[in-house]
Formats: structure tokens, sequence, C-alpha cells
């Protein structure tokens, strides 16, 4: 890659990236080797090609290279890189790959082939033409574009223009041509159970605070909200953070940091129950936020995702409020990414979390649908920090966020006395949408649930014809939020 892009600007993928990508999705990742050496490579995703439309750039579909985007289940093979060492070209070795790549699409069953193309030669005839009038000129041998002109001769066509594919590509003036190859063997395959959903039902709980003797009440207690939430049919029922802080008054003789340490023995124990609860009542849960201790015995808070299938994954608060540092000592988590369940593809943002937008920006630039963000504050002030800030990140992300708080007093668990909290689903602002962006919410500080539905194919709508396009219109010639690789 290094060799093929010299002089391109364009940065080869790291070894980690590439070693992620073979681990994904292997039989994608095509190599020409001669004399022991690559000669040329091909590399591709698979791709459910609704989550993205005809309007996407090239960091949304690799997931700001962390190919988060590939999914087994799609229909459409991306082609993301192709290149030819220097030393091999002349010897027909990219027609080599498109061809295996053509027999791979047929052989997995997928309905086309589509990548975004560079148009490198653009940029000496962009003051006078077009890219459309440069595309056509190529299209009838007036002009010879290396790139383009090779995949024309591979029987793709140029399905349109994209503006801003990637911005970094300046030969090619940030445009691209989204090229597709259709699979004429291909067999559409009905599916009867399990597809993804596009109408969402999220239950969110929004928890009394009460003393409970034991775990098994508080779990009662737990039980009950599931139970209720998934009568409605519920794809999702959301906890607020320290939903278990009841638990807390065992320890609250003991010194902060030991009562929350004790706190955190439950973790494990909880988070087997939500995953039982999950697929008892068929709902997946967003399992609030809670405290734990990692393997060498650090404090932390996470969010479990108990899908109800079964499954679990955790998702770890980045940012421990200043409280949560001094006085239990809590350290944040290193992991920043998605969840892909089968309603969309979600995001876990634990309370403090929601007011740092570099976040969920890094979320949305891995497709996210819906972003949760349980949620603890005792003032309205601290209530409003999370509130305001969801609204925010609802709307420059085009996505759905939902916040979920607990309310009421403990007078007997120290630093837990008092919350207030109104939950809510926050949604993108235009016409889709309410006026006011706000979904639905719940009477402030009342014990209560939520039930809303939200449509994941109007923020499909919202991304390529909205009337305004926030993620599309960022200036990323200009800035950029990036995530560092550890």
């Amino acid at each position: 890659m290094e060799d093929a892009y010299a002089g391109t600007g364009h940065d080869p993928w790291s070894e980690e990236e590439i070693q992620t990508l073979i681990d994904k999705f292997p039989e994608g990742q095509l190599c020409i080797e001669m004399e022991g050496k690559v000669a040329a490579s091909a590399l591709s995703l698979i791709i459910d090609y609704r989550k993205f439309g005809d309007r996407h750039t090239f960091r949304e579909v690799t997931g700001d290279g962390t190919f988060s985007t590939h999914d087994p289940k799609g229909k459409v093979l991306y082609g993301i890189e192709m290149f030819v060492h220097p030393d091999y070209r002349g010897m027909r070795l990219g027609r080599r790959l498109y061809d295996a790549r053509k027999e791979l699409c047929e052989n997995l069953n997928l309905r086309s082939i589509m990548a975004g193309g560079r148009i490198p030669n653009y940029e000496q005839y962009a003051p006078e033409l077009s890219p459309r009038q440069y595309i056509e000129k190529v299209r009838r041998h007036e002009i010879a574009d290396p790139t383009l002109t090779f995949q024309l001769a591979n029987d793709f066509h140029v399905r349109k223009i994209l503006r801003g594919y990637d911005p970094d590509d300046t030969e090619s003036r940030g445009f691209a041509t989204l090229l597709e190859w259709n699979n004429i063997y291909h067999e559409e395959e009905e599916v009867l159970v399990g597809a993804v959903k596009e109408e969402v039902r999220i239950g969110v709980v929004q928890w009394q605070m009460r003393l409970f003797p034991d775990l098994d009440r508080l779990m009662e207690q737990v039980e009950y909200f599931v139970d209720a939430v998934s009568d409605y049919g519920s794809d999702f029922c959301v906890l607020p953070e320290y939903f278990n802080a009841p638990l807390m008054a065992e320890f609250n003789e003991r010194p902060y940091l030991d009562a929350i340490r004790g706190l955190a023995g439950y973790a494990r124990p909880i988070r087997e129950r939500l995953v039982d609860l999950a697929m008892k009542y068929n709902v997946n849960i967003i399992g609030g936020a809670i405290p734990d201790l990692d393997g060498e015995g650090h404090l932390q808070n996470v969010s479990y995702l108990c899908r109800r299938d079964g499954g679990w994954e955790a998702a770890y608060k980045l940012h421990p409020t200043p409280d949560e540092k001094t006085l239990w000592g809590m350290r944040g988590g290193r992991d920043i990414r998605t969840f892909e369940t089968d309603a969309g593809r979600v995001g876990i943002l634990i309370c403090y979390d929601i007011e740092f937008p570099e976040l969920s920006r890094l979320l949305a630039d891995e497709g996210m649908h819906i972003l949760f963000v349980p949620f603890q504050t005792d003032t309205q002030n601290g209530f409003n920090r999370v509130r305001i800030c969801a609204r925010a990140r609802a709307i420059e992300n085009e996505c759905y966020v939902v916040i979920a708080g607990s309310v009421g007093n403990l007078p007997r668990v120290h630093n837990m006395d008092i919350q207030y909290a109104q939950s809510a689903v926050f949604t993108p602002s235009d016409f889709a949408f309410p006026e006011n962006a706000v979904k639905a919410q719940t009477t402030p500080n009342t014990e209560t649930t939520l039930i809303v539905d939200v449509n994941l194919g109007d923020l499909k709508e919202l991304h390529n014809h909205g009337s305004v396009q926030n993620l599309r219109d960022r200036r990323l010639d200009l800035y950029d939020v990036v995530r560092k690789r550890r």
C-alpha cells in the first residue's frame, strides 16, 4: 500500500487495522502473490446497504477504520481498497482481482458489488469540467482516467456522484463515483424470523429509589418493570444509572470507598439475572449502569447490554464525575464503540459521558441509530446538563437519544440521598419528527414507564434528504474527531 499510494497523499491502513479486517471477514481480503511477494490486493466488507444509502462517505462505510460496519447478513459486497505494487503493473492483476470479487459475490449470493471510485485525473480538468461532464467524457473515451476507465471496462456502472466521499483525496477533489456491479445470479432469501426491525419500540423505566432488604427483592422490582414493558412488545427496556444503589445501605457504616466496593460485589449476579430476564421476556435490556471491579480490582461504572438471545456486552463510563473519582476512586473505561442488535445499531453513554460531544460523534460515524443514556442526577442543574446535551446529540448526530433516570430519596445511603429525573426520548429536528424534537417524556420525579416507537427508516431519510444534513455537511477538510489507537 505504501508503494502503490506513493505521492497520492493517501495513508495506508495500519497493520492492526488490516488484521482487524482479516479477522472480521477473511474471505473478502484478496491477495495475489508473485515470487513470494504481495503483488496486488483487494479489501472489502459486506454491508447492509440500507443503513448507508447513496450519499455515504468512506469514513461512514468503514466505521472510521474500525470496520464495525461489516455485517455478514448484508447483501452488498463493498470494495474499500484495491492496489497493485508498481513493480507488477501492466500484468492485468487488477482484472484478476475484480474477477475474484465477482466470484466471491456470486458464491456468497450477494446482490451486488459497490464501491466509491476515485477519479484521480479529475484534478487536471476541474477548472473546466464538472464531475458529471468529466465522467461522461471518460465514458465516451475522450478522456482516460486510470481508475474509472478500468472500472467501466470491468462491467461496473456509475450509479451517482458522491460529494465529499474522501476529503483527503485532492486528486479527485473529494469526489468519487458510486460504482455498482449487479450479480445476475442473486436469489433473494425471505427473512421470516430475526430480521432487523425498522420500527423499534423502547420501554424506559423511571425508577423509584427505595430501600430493599436484599438482592432478591431488588430484582423482583426490576422484573416487574421488564415484564411490564415486555407486555407492550418493547424491543428495549432501559434502566437508569445506579438503580442498584439501595443495596449500598448494607455497607452504610463503612467508609465511602469500602461501601461502593461492597456494592460492586453485586455486579456479576445482577448481570446474570438481567441476561435471564432478557431471554425470559424477549426484550433487550440496557442494564442501567452499576459499579463493578475489573480483573485488576479497579472500580469502574458499567452498563450491560443484555440481548434477548442470551448474549451480553459491556459499555463502560469513560468520564467518572469528580465525586466518583475522589470519593470512590472510580476509573474511566477506554472502549468507545457501538453495538449491533436485532433492532438497530446502538450506543451507550453513561450520564456524564453525554456531555462530551466527541464521544457520540465517533459513535455516529459507526452508524449508530439509537443512543442510550442511563443517568443519575440529584439536582435540576445536574439533570439539565444531561437533558440539554442529550437533545443536542440527537440533532447533531441525526439519531435518537434515550435518557433514563431515577427519582425519589435514599435517606440511609450516603451520596445517593436525593434524585431528580425526567426520562425522555429525543429525536432529530426535521419534518419526520416532532416539532420540538421530543418524542415523549415522563412526568418529573414520578415512578413510571415510557413506551415509545421510533422509526429507523426516518433516520435514513434524514441522512439522505433532510432539510439540513449535519453529518454530511461537516467540513472534514478543516476539522475532524479522531479516535486514538491503543
